[in-house]
């Protein structure tokens, strides 16, 4: 997979009563690959509330995808099985459902109890192997425990199968020492920003973004992404200061899973969705939330869709 610009990750969309709204995950993938820049499309994670999912709706919301992208970006789902064996398994179903790529989560009890050496890396031999999904390695924030230490990620991202890391570690000492380090052992790896919330200082050292961001402003970090690539730190930081009021209404909150509910706002503002019914455990951020997004919208420029359309 060639991930080497914006590769959203999509929220789910749900009808007003609670069930996947195929029709507007649909819309929603169209909308996304219609613009240049976007490499995949990466479904079934925390900002798609894919553990929240059936396995059943899963698998169905794999076939949306691909049916409505028609081979123009690769699908990537999100593998959250806890046992290796599970997780293999769903990583088998997910390729049978036409996903092309696998990002890889740990096992959710290592980010409070911690891993045993060795443990994930046999997880995405096993997800690759059972599966045949190119794997993504997916670094989760310093403040768990399920962040892998350097030698870990050297192991997985040597593995063969892994194309890519998502890396998301929120630490810029670790980010300085270990980025060099794996694309020294892997030439080839691609690395991929996930700091939704402070997305500048990782811009110019990467391949690519994956981030829940990508739904609601694809166009503007498109820019941000080609500024980075061409070390352009002024246009970058102008992209940057334009979105700010968007990250600050969208992510800098009380808790990150609030960026799910925020993002779905967005795109009612943006006018792709027309609600942003949500499943539980999540909650609806209240009306002052909603009325701050909105002119975060307004402040940053950033319009609904269909005036943009009708602009052109």
């Amino acid at each position: 997979m060639d991930m080497r610009g914006l590769s959203p990750a999509p929220v789910t969309a749900f009808t007003r009563d609670g069930e996947v709204d195929h029709k507007a995950n649909a819309k929603l993938a169209k909308w996304l690959v219609s613009m240049e820049g976007v490499k995949s499309l990466v479904i079934l994670g925390h900002a798609g509330e894919g553990t929240f999912l059936t396995e059943e709706e899963r698998l169905a919301l794999i076939r949306t995808y691909v049916e409505a992208v028609d081979g123009a970006v690769p699908i990537i789902a999100g593998i959250t099985g806890e046992g290796t064996r599970v997780a293999a398994e769903e990583a088998r179903k997910c390729k049978a459902a036409g996903a092309t790529g696998a990002l890889v989560y740990p096992n959710h009890g290592w980010l409070r109890f911690g891993f045993q050496k060795g443990a994930p890396q046999d997880r995405y031999k096993a997800i690759w192997q059972e599966s045949g999904l190119q794997c993504i390695l997916f670094q989760y924030p310093d403040a768990t425990k399920a962040s892998y230490d350097l030698d870990t990620q050297l192991a997985i991202a040597t593995q063969e199968g892994v194309v890519a890391t998502k890396n998301g570690v929120r630490n810029m000492k670790r980010w300085y020492v270990e980025i060099p380090e794996l694309k020294k052992a892997n030439p080839k790896l691609q690395v991929l920003s996930c700091h939704d919330e402070w997305l500048l200082p990782t811009m110019f050292d990467v391949d690519g973004l994956l981030v829940g961001y990508g739904n609601i402003a694809p166009e503007l970090l498109i820019d941000l992404i080609k500024a980075g690539k061409a070390q352009d730190y002024p246009e970058a930081r102008k992209v940057f200061e334009r979105l700010l009021p968007v990250t600050r209404a969208v992510y800098h909150r009380g808790s990150h899973m609030e960026g799910t509910v925020a993002l779905k706002l967005g795109l009612v503002h943006r006018g792709i969705l027309d609600h942003a019914t949500i499943r539980e455990p999540l909650k609806n951020l209240g009306e002052k939330a909603e009325a701050e997004i909105f002119a975060a919208f307004d402040a940053a420029g950033i319009g609904r869709v269909d005036q943009l359309l009708a602009a052109e």
